[in-house]
């Protein structure tokens, strides 16, 4: 295990140190470590413990983070740690972001190493996923400047809880990034995250109208908790009032797990009911996740109202975007720009998604004597 220190921290003149990478603001005493469990009080300051470790990496579809608008059809190098600084009870990924033991950590690998193993395998961009990066954020940043200096991509999947002096440092390196709006009520963010909304929401904004970063939301629809179409309906108004039209948004199915056994699976005419409020409400790219829905998670027009690109679950059919003008993007029927990252035809990574093991770096070559 490998411990680096870290600086957003403060001490608190009583013996404890407060740690300020995100709104928890846990409190420690020399030993102690924080909810997320990575972050941790040594030798008086807040140190990372899993620095250079991963639960494991893997090659994934990119739309698989969800990203629809982001480089489609590419592959994208995935990795995580472990820990959260969230407590959610219907975790999906509860096995890494609640892991306590350290033993789940099986890879090693350092920044170059990541950046190297993206470009051996052809990956367009690496995600910081699984767990969220903001609690490995020191890893995650090193990783992200490795991945740029090599002309790979970095993608953030996370649920914005994070506050503004490290979230400025964190989404400098970042390209995109999904972020997980969990539901629009201050009661299940603190009753089922331990979390406050509010911050969820400034780092939207901040995204939104401080950043260059290519972001795209998902509401995970939990039967009888955030469902409503009451609370659907002030999610995608705030939504399109503060963050704009173009702003993609994906409803996706829930199933039961970790503490959340007694909860149905959440039915397919429900993100239906959620896709149709959003877009009578303005959203312009919204979808269903989770399920098989071509109709519904395909991209359509603006515009004309033509399919652009066609999706089910993770496997593209349909391309029509032109790549002519001054946009990045347009449809080929009427020319309608669409929103988003693209730089030419689709990728053909499909649905595959591969295990990886990284290699050691090289030794750098030395000088042979004269």
């Amino acid at each position: 295990m490998s411990t680096v220190s870290t600086k957003y921290w403060h001490a608190l003149g009583d013996g404890r140190i407060q740690c300020d990478v995100c709104p928890r603001e846990c409190k420690m005493r020399e030993g102690q470590r924080g909810l997320c469990y990575v972050r941790a009080v040594e030798n008086g300051e807040v140190v990372l413990t899993t620095y250079g470790r991963s639960s494991g990496f893997c090659i994934d579809p990119i739309e698989k983070k969800p990203l629809n608008h982001f480089l489609p059809g590419t592959p994208v190098l995935s990795f995580g740690t472990a820990g959260c600084n969230l407590t959610c009870k219907f975790c999906q990924n509860w096995n890494i972001s609640k892991a306590r033991e350290f033993d789940k950590l099986q890879d090693q690998a350092s920044p170059e190493q990541i950046a190297d193993a993206a470009v051996q395998t052809k990956c367009r961009s690496v995600a910081y996923t699984y767990n969220d990066p903001v609690i490995f954020l020191e890893y995650a940043v090193d990783t992200a400047r490795a991945c740029r200096e090599r002309g790979i991509k970095n993608v953030a999947v996370t649920a914005g809880y994070i506050c503004p002096d490290p979230r400025a440092e964190f989404y400098h390196w970042m390209d995109a990034a999904n972020v997980d709006l969990k539901a629009f009520t201050e009661h299940f963010y603190k009753e089922l995250c331990t979390a406050r909304l509010d911050s969820v929401l400034d780092t939207l904004k901040y995204l939104k109208h401080d950043t260059d970063v290519w972001f795209e939301i998902t509401d995970l629809l939990i039967p009888g908790e955030n469902d409503s179409d009451a609370e659907i309906d002030e999610m995608t108004s705030w939504i399109v009032k503060h963050l704009g039209e173009d702003v993609p948004l994906h409803f996706s199915a829930f199933h039961p797990d970790w503490k959340m056994m007694d909860k149905p699976r959440t039915p397919p005419e429900t993100l239906i009911r959620a896709r149709k409020i959003a877009m009578e409400n303005g959203v312009k790219y919204a979808y269903v996740g989770n399920v098989h829905d071509h109709a519904a998670q395909s991209t359509y027009c603006p515009g004309c109202g033509e399919i652009l690109i066609g999706r089910d679950w993770y496997l593209l059919s349909d391309w029509n975007l032109s790549f002519e003008g001054n946009y990045a993007g347009n449809c080929a029927g009427c020319g309608e720009p669409v929103a988003g990252v693209f730089d030419g035809p689709p990728g053909d990574w499909g649905r595959k998604r591969v295990p990886v093991r990284l290699r050691p770096r090289e030794p750098a070559p030395t000088a042979s004597p004269p």
